[in-house]
């Protein structure tokens, strides 16, 4: 039995919150149970005004194995399966949905949906040994909603050919493709997230939260649709206090005062 919680919550003063999945002796598979753990974290965080960047990371030796398998195949019926890639499709979406940045803290296998999560958090840092992958079609599952995440990261040969042979890349090879943004040792690993962290920290949270919604949709969108979007976009920003101050500060030839 697993008494501990299933993802692990803490913030700190500065307003980072870190998520921690928490199922090591399963390289934290994604079952139903952390599933809807992590989702009600996630909408934690939404409803959290002290909220500044999401950290998701993993205890143990693995990020994520994917979804667990065993207890897949227990229930082996359509409804099951529907139900099931439902509420992970659910909990995806959440993290783009969220308005702050989330970055990805890896160790280990990422793998199925455990390389899905990686995609689908706005930005990810790995230890240089970590290792990815979207290998269901080995058991001859395709991964497919992972493959929904990784196309939208990789460039389309890179990510079918993953799909496809369901072989492990590492975190270089992830760097170069677009799945992960930062490379570190694994001794270095909490250093480089601090690092992209208090970069982030150092912008207002107007400005993420409107630039992170922006940069999706307008993903999603004809170029001429994205452009009025962002046009929008930018006319309410520039609104926004903490843009006036910035610009008036540039001026000044000052720090702006972002309080």
């Amino acid at each position: 039995m697993h008494d501990e919680p299933l993802v692990l919550h803490e913030q700190d003063a500065r307003g980072v919150v870190t998520l921690t999945l928490n199922r090591p002796a399963a390289f934290n598979a994604l079952s139903q149970a952390m599933l809807a753990a992590l989702q009600a974290a996630l909408d934690r965080v939404a409803a959290d005004a002290d909220a500044r960047v999401v950290v998701i990371a993993a205890a143990g030796r693995a990020f994520c194995a994917g979804h667990d398998l065993k207890e897949m195949r227990a229930e082996p019926s359509l409804a099951y399966y529907q139900r099931l890639f439902a509420q992970c499709s659910r909990m995806m979406l959440t993290i783009q949905q969220l308005p702050q940045p989330v970055i990805a803290r890896v160790q280990g296998v990422a793998a199925a949906a455990g390389c899905q999560l990686v995609a689908m958090c706005d930005l990810a840092v790995a230890a240089a040994d970590a290792r990815f992958a979207v290998n269901g079609v080995n058991l001859g599952l395709f991964c497919s909603t992972p493959g929904v995440a990784l196309s939208r990261n990789l460039g389309r040969k890179a990510a079918f050919e993953m799909l496809v042979t369901g072989d492990f890349i590492g975190a270089e090879q992830a760097r170069a493709q677009g799945l992960v943004n930062r490379v570190a040792p694994a001794e270095a690993l909490d250093a480089a997230v601090e690092a992209l962290l208090a970069s982030i920290l150092a912008k207002p949270r107007v400005a993420l939260a409107l630039g992170k919604a922006l940069f999706y949709r307008q993903l999603e969108t004809g170029i001429a649709a994205a452009y009025e979007d962002a046009g929008r976009t930018m006319a309410c920003n520039m609104m926004d206090g903490s843009a006036l101050e910035g610009v008036q500060a540039f001026i000044d030839k000052r720090p702006p005062d972002w309080r």
